[in-house]
């Protein structure tokens, strides 16, 4: 993912850091403390400790990999500070964590829930009442992305508007 600006906060860094950091939300609330649903838990329910077994180390694999995501983003994000010339912009951060976490939101929800149907997000409710839980994360996951893209370009505008305003003078 190549930023448009050298010298200003690196997006993909924030894309990284919010893969992970909603990987890491998924699984601490969902899996763990809500227990609503675990990696592999539609395909083997938590009903015998063999099952348990096998979905707490897909779990274990699952945060590896948001972990791995968030190291990758921070090594990004140091790679681009050790910069002199880099603007560090709080708007373009978050709304790039934004941007990752709704894309994790929306991959995870339609290809883990929807297409291979993994899990659903609450497996706690009848069958039939499932798919409104699966909605309401795919509309979590697009608010995000939304709120994140607009926050970035903002913040790239108010830059880029601020930088000619000075060379102007």
């Amino acid at each position: 993912m190549q930023d448009s600006n050298s010298s200003s906060f690196p997006i993909s860094a924030g894309v990284l850091l919010g893969l992970g950091l909603g990987g890491f939300f998924d699984g601490i609330v969902f899996h763990q403390l809500l227990q609503w649903h675990h990696m592999l838990s539609g395909w083997y329910p938590l009903n015998s400790i063999d099952n348990v077994k096998l979905n707490t180390t897909w779990d274990g694999i699952f945060h590896s990999g948001t972990y791995l995501l968030v190291l990758l983003g921070l090594y990004v994000l140091w790679q681009r500070a050790r910069r002199s010339d880099i603007h560090l912009s709080g708007g373009r951060c978050l709304g790039a964590v934004l941007l990752g976490w709704g894309i994790f939101n929306l991959v995870e929800g339609v290809v883990d829930h929807e297409i291979f149907k993994l899990h659903r997000v609450n497996e706690t409710v009848p069958d039939e009442q499932r798919i409104f839980w699966d909605l309401g994360f795919l509309l979590w996951g697009a608010a995000m992305l939304v709120i994140g893209a607009a926050m970035t370009r903002a913040a790239t505008q108010a830059r880029v508007h601020a930088e000619s305003s000075l060379q102007a003078r």
